[in-house]
């Protein structure tokens, strides 16, 4: 059964439990939402995805997390934290966040609501010193969000991603310190 691990004011943000590959891949997994994450992927590769997000999470205590509608039960989107392994990465190990939203959810601030929970959650309760963000210049809203919200961008880090299309490469890096995030208010 998931655990809920955060609740924002409209969201809970519970933990990718067994049975849940076919929900994202119904819900999530579109052409439009995908689109900068190399496409559609197959049921077979979500649920090899879920996996690794299931042992992630009972070896280190965080993980992708499903966001969840409080006021319709819907999935909305997904959000949380990774250790960066990409195979290019110049930083592999270090605290990675990431988020998708289902389109008919697009521009309605849920993005941010999730990203602001687990930015908290990575420095408060997993003390990460700094947590990094990868995207593409094409990303656009990603781009903006991640500088909405304090992000800097490292060129120093940005890398050749074989998995994704010219179009979506150079991997580029956003990055945000403890310290940054605590005087942000």
């Amino acid at each position: 059964m998931p655990d809920i691990v955060l609740e924002t004011e409209r969201l809970v943000l519970r933990t990718i439990g067994e049975g849940d590959a076919e929900t994202q891949f119904r819900v999530l997994n579109t052409p439009a939402v995908m689109r900068h994450l190399g496409g559609p992927l197959e049921l077979a590769d979500i649920e090899a995805k879920h996996a690794k997000t299931m042992q992630l999470h009972a070896r280190e205590g965080f993980s992708f997390l499903f966001g969840i509608e409080k006021a319709s039960g819907d999935l909305i989107g997904h959000c949380g934290l990774k250790r960066v392994d990409s195979e290019n990465a110049k930083n592999p190990g270090d605290m990675e966040i990431g988020w998708l939203v289902r389109e008919d959810r697009w521009r309605q601030g849920f993005a941010r609501e999730m990203v602001e929970a687990v930015l908290e959650w990575a420095f408060t309760r997993h003390a990460a010193p700094h947590v990094v963000a990868l995207t593409s210049e094409a990303n656009v809203p990603s781009l903006s969000l991640m500088e909405r919200i304090g992000m800097r961008r490292r060129m120093d880090l940005d890398f050749d991603d074989p998995r994704f299309p010219p179009e979506d490469n150079p991997t580029i890096l956003y990055s945000l310190s403890h310290g940054e995030w605590r005087n942000r208010a």
